[in-house]
């Protein structure tokens, strides 16, 4: 089964029905998976019926790509999937120390500029 073209999705949700037949699963597994790597559904009907956006649908075919194609375990899939995230956030966090770097350097020079203008 190929993987999927998100950019041939245009409906905004996808039942689990229509998302298992996309990828040729029975709904359990995509419950299944859905549990096991921990993400979650953004919308679900009154009656408790999940409601896939293309983003998720993104994330499921990540996992059948690892899974199904390239015979990864579930764990190995979820350390795969996890490695990336980490690394991302990694780049965030040095983003966000930098910042506060820069900023905190920019108070200093207007505390110095200050106390210089008070002895004077």
């Amino acid at each position: 089964m190929p993987l999927i073209d998100l950019q041939q999705l245009n409906k905004l949700y996808y039942s689990i029905g229509e998302v298992s037949r996309m990828f040729g699963v029975n709904a359990s597994l995509i419950r299944f998976w859905e549990k096991e790597f921990g993400f979650e559904i953004a919308k679900k009907t009154k009656k408790g019926n999940r409601l896939f956006t293309v983003k998720e649908i993104e994330k499921i075919n990540k996992i059948y790509q690892l899974v199904k194609l390239d015979g990864f375990t579930i764990d190995g899939a979820r350390k795969k999937l996890g490695q990336k995230e980490k690394v991302n956030l990694v780049q965030v966090e040095d983003d966000i120390n930098a910042e506060q770097i820069r900023f905190l350097e920019y108070l200093k020079s207007k505390l110095l500029s200050l106390k210089e203008n008070q002895t004077l």
